[in-house]
């Protein structure tokens, strides 16, 4: 229609001119060809049509959908059609709610999910289910299957590292539900819990008795390492002290002690020699400087 109105009104003034100006009108002739050239002009731009960056077009003829979505940029479209702009881009849905747990609590959960258009399944969005299709589709579905599969779990899993495992549970599901119907899952992350504040006590002090079993179990290896390290010590001092022992003979102390007696005989020093009074026979040596 915005083409319509338009091109009838350019069809008129280009009228409106000829007829004045064989009547030598030009005062009216000018205004009505001015008029004219602006309702083409008008009626022109409605053969073009952008698509802004991160957006497809869906092109509806009267209820007719191409199957061709126009891609972002500058695009020559049929004036009467309507275009229909999506957002490919992604985007972020965040709902709080309250979900079950496999015991029956009720926990409260805040979870985000992160979804985009599939572009190539735009025609298909718009046909079957129209432009509100997050409403319509993913919403519902987002909801159900949160609620499916933290029922799957006890409530203190969600506190605890299996959070990411249920995560990626939702996602999974989400998207096997969703695909076909034209919109991509990217994740499902959970950003919160609230867990019943008696239940919470109770993890808190589980996790708190976990972490100091760990950590005595960190002392005790690291003092069980310590006594082997000293009973490797120990036994090395022994087995030195055995092959020292060994090659000790008395045959090599009176050796050492006769070399002894005659460096200290040579010594210039005044001292008393004992021949034969020393133990095994070895001279004792007295004196003084």
């Amino acid at each position: 229609m915005n083409f319509i109105m338009p091109a009838i009104l350019a069809i008129v003034a280009f009228i409106v001119f000829v007829v004045t100006k064989k009547n030598n009108k030009n005062k009216e002739s000018f205004i009505s060809l001015l008029i004219g050239l602006v309702m083409a002009v008008i009626a022109f731009v409605q053969f073009v049509t952008v698509v802004p960056a991160g957006t497809v077009g869906v092109v509806d003829f009267f209820g007719t959908v191409s199957d061709q979505t126009l891609r972002p940029g500058v695009n020559i479209v049929n004036p009467l059609a309507t275009i229909h702009k999506f957002d490919q881009k992604t985007q972020t849905i965040t709902a709080s709610m309250s979900v079950p747990s496999k015991e029956g609590l009720s926990v409260g959960i805040d979870v985000s999910i992160l979804y985009k258009l599939d572009e190539s399944k735009a025609n298909e969005i718009y046909k079957t289910v129209g432009i509100d299709f997050v409403n319509k589709i993913l919403v519902p579905n987002f909801r159900s299957i949160v609620r499916d599969v933290t029922a799957k779990y006890e409530a203190k899993d969600l506190y605890t590292s299996l959070r990411d495992q249920i995560s990626d549970e939702i996602a999974a599901d989400i998207r096997e539900r969703v695909a076909p119907r034209g919109i991509i899952v990217e994740s499902v992350p959970i950003r919160g819990i609230k867990l019943p504040s008696n239940l919470m006590q109770s993890i808190e002090a589980k996790l708190q008795a976990e972490q100091e079993s760990q950590k005595m179990a960190f002392v005790l290896q690291k003092e069980r390492q310590e006594a082997e390290r000293k009973s490797i010590e120990a036994k090395g001092i022994s087995d030195f002290q055995t092959i020292v022992s060994k090659g000790i003979s008395d045959q090599l102390l009176k050796w050492k002690g006769i070399e002894a007696t005659e460096k200290l005989a040579s010594s210039p020093n005044s001292k008393v020699i004992v021949i034969g009074s020393g133990k095994d026979g070895l001279p004792i040596i007295l004196g003084n400087n």
